[in-house]
């Protein structure tokens, strides 16, 4: 059976979890403990870093690297067309929502998490000891302030208005390139689970996210979008509505 070697809060971990239900294929996940396990994890694939698929004899590690051997191996249903215009417009839009989107996004959380006790201890990895988790919910709002400011007002501003182009695009049922499910779509949709905590990332995160985007009205259908996709895959109901979102 494959392996996924994750931390399970990572995007990129999440996006290969995306993959795995788009093509129906089982797997065991392994989280890695931060530190030892990262070790291990070097030994095993010569890198730290997460998510690294264990696929037999292969060792594959980085999300886009796990997506194109997932697809030579498993190509029905394709995620990434055969159409050369179309596949480029698929892998240029994955790359954009691996890099401008991911750090945004990411950006974006730490800036929440800065102020959000129960966030910041549900985000470390799940075989953080449960002392250090407490520890970590524990710390006064003011000693993480620096953390906090990792995103500036323009930056900010222009995830927003990327998120909104996004919106225009994705009504619900829609997809970014032609009329069917591709690696776009699940590259985008892994990183905007980082803004708005989807019903799989489970509690105390499902539903949580990050205020001024979470909870932004020209964003809804973009989360409904998002949620239509998750709900497609088999992972889990589509969140139940709050007004206004737990922040």
């Amino acid at each position: 059976m494959l392996e996924l070697h994750q931390f399970r809060h990572s995007s990129f971990c999440e996006k290969v979890r995306l993959i795995l239900a788009a093509k129906g294929l089982q797997y065991h996940s392994i989280e890695v403990t931060p530190g030892l396990g990262q070790l291990e994890l070097f030994r095993l694939s010569g890198q730290r870093q997460v998510p690294v698929l264990v696929d037999g004899p292969e060792v594959i590690a980085d999300s886009s690297a796990i997506a194109q051997h997932l697809e030579s191996q498993v190509p029905t249903p394709p995620l990434i067309p055969e159409d050369p215009a179309d596949r480029a417009r698929v892998l240029l839009l994955e790359d954009w929502a691996d890099t401008a989107l991911a750090a945004g996004a990411r950006q974006a959380l730490l800036q929440a998490a800065s102020s959000d006790a129960v966030m910041r201890g549900a985000l470390l990895p799940e075989a953080t000891p449960s002392l250090l988790r407490s520890l970590v919910g524990a710390l006064p709002t003011d000693l993480l302030t620096p953390l906090g400011d990792t995103i500036g007002q323009s930056e900010r501003r222009q995830l927003q208005v990327n998120l909104e182009q996004l919106a225009v695009l994705l009504a619900p049922g829609r997809f970014l390139v032609g009329d069917r499910l591709s690696l776009a779509d699940l590259a985008v949709a892994a990183q905007l689970s980082l803004l708005l905590f989807p019903a799989s990332a489970g509690a105390p995160l499902s539903g949580r996210g990050v205020a001024g985007l979470a909870d932004h009205p020209l964003l809804t259908s973009l989360f409904a979008w998002r949620d239509g996709l998750y709900l497609s895959l088999g992972l889990g109901d589509v969140r139940e509505p709050v007004s206004p979102p737990t922040l």
